[in-house]
């Protein structure tokens, strides 16, 4: 099967005649369509926000779009809370939901009023030390064992850093009351990249329940229901993608149990970094060499420095080869990049039609995760960064890195003063 890109041969000619690959290219429509989808599947919640994961896509012009289209920001670190506050966003637009986090960047969270979301129990000291006990606060849960939802396993959060469990969440609350918290949030991530559309509602269930619970016994004025990420996308081209309007409604017939015990008036939020962005964006290459040994391989002018979930977690990225899309995909190949490294491999034995070199190759699905997870080994340099406007007109977003970007980190001393950086 093959899936379609959300650009066309010839609008991709146009775009590398300006700018060479490897690029990262962005849809805007496709980015605004799924906010204002998701946003129209919670409408019946008073209160519904989603904080786009900022890990996933960090480019400030992204993040631009999104804070247009209603949403705030899930941040993790000290950089993604500048970058926030650079655009604009402050108090209970961001979600700060950091884990093993340094005084400073707590302290800086408490200065733009973010919501804190504490990963652990013994949080709650070193943040009254850094930044201060706020009035409101979240807390992020982990029920352990295994996630079943009927008889689909959609993962295993015994094994995940993250979270509290039921009892330390049952003591959090009550240390916290005692600090002063007049009200309280909760939140949990229970499986990533899931597709199955009852994921989520399983997931808020879980936490409903708990916030009836706190409330009940603990007397905990429960303000928000951080339902998190996980929501995942269809990287393969026989999948579905998420039903984002059959989740939301599922989601609104368990709340019943929120309003029956007078929680109605909880506010629900998201952090879908991947389900927003992914599919609006895809990794832009050149075939630049063809090798025949053992196996028949096509070498690009990108590399896992570009997009890395292939190399590390053997992840499926479809790939077209563009302007060949009707053609037969009779040839086997393993593409792949230039790192000295045998797993920097964006496809094994993947069928596509026969590639040249000069031809240009879409790699799908990287507008989350792709950027962001890059790196410099090998002194590869990440790349730039277009964005394609609703009405076909396009801007570079963020440019590519030079070698002198490269060697930055070395202007505190002369070691490289003679070389030639340009």
């Amino acid at each position: 099967m093959q899936k379609l890109p959300f650009v066309s041969h010839e609008k991709l000619v146009e775009i590398t005649e300006k700018y060479p690959t490897p690029f990262h290219l962005y849809d805007e429509a496709g980015i605004r369509r799924t906010a204002r989808d998701l946003k129209e599947a919670f409408a019946w919640n008073h209160g519904f926000r989603e904080y786009f994961a900022v890990k996933a896509c960090p480019n400030p012009f992204i993040l631009k779009i999104l804070k247009e289209e209603g949403c705030g920001l899930d941040c993790a670190s000290m950089a993604e809370l500048r970058l926030a506050e650079a655009l604009g966003f402050s108090g209970d637009e961001i979600m700060f939901s950091s884990n093993e986090t340094p005084g400073e960047e707590f302290e800086y969270a408490r200065k733009l009023n973010a919501i804190i979301n504490l990963d652990d129990i013994t949080h709650i000291d070193f943040l009254k030390k850094h930044g201060g006990i706020p009035e409101r606060i979240c807390l992020r849960y982990n029920p352990g064992g295994e996630l079943l939802v009927g008889s689909v396993y959609m993962g295993q959060p015994s094994g995940s850093k993250f979270g509290m469990t039921k009892q330390q969440i049952f003591h959090a609350v009550q240390h916290l009351q005692n600090l002063g918290v007049k009200e309280f949030g909760l939140h949990a991530l229970l499986a990533s990249n899931a597709a199955d559309n009852n994921y989520y509602p399983a997931n808020a269930m879980i936490l409903f329940e708990l916030a009836i619970e706190l409330n009940q016994k603990l007397g905990a004025k429960i303000f928000m229901i951080n339902l998190s990420g996980g929501v995942g996308i269809a990287y393969q081209p026989e999948q579905q993608m998420p039903d984002i309007r059959k989740i939301g409604r599922a989601i609104e017939e368990s709340f019943d149990v929120m309003t029956s015990a007078r929680l109605g008036n909880v506010a629900l939020s998201t952090e879908l970094g991947r389900f927003m962005t992914g599919p609006h964006g895809c990794l832009v290459a050149t075939a630049i060499h063809k090798k025949h040994i053992y196996k028949e391989y096509i070498g690009l002018d990108a590399c896992a420095v570009n997009l890395m979930r292939p190399a590390i977690y053997d992840a499926y990225h479809h790939i077209t080869v563009s302007g060949k899309e009707d053609a037969l995909c009779d040839h086997v190949y393993d593409v792949v990049g230039s790192l000295c490294e045998n797993n920097d491999k964006f496809a094994v034995d993947r069928a596509l039609p026969e590639i040249h070199d000069g031809d240009l190759i879409v790699i799908h699905d990287t507008g989350a995760h792709g950027y962001s997870m890059g790196y410099n080994y090998n002194g590869k340099l990440k790349s730039a960064e277009i964005l394609l406007h609703p009405d076909g007109s396009f801007d570079m977003i963020r440019r590519a890195e030079t070698i002198r970007d490269y060697f930055a980190t070395f202007d505190f001393c002369d070691i490289l003063k003679d070389a030639n950086m340009d």
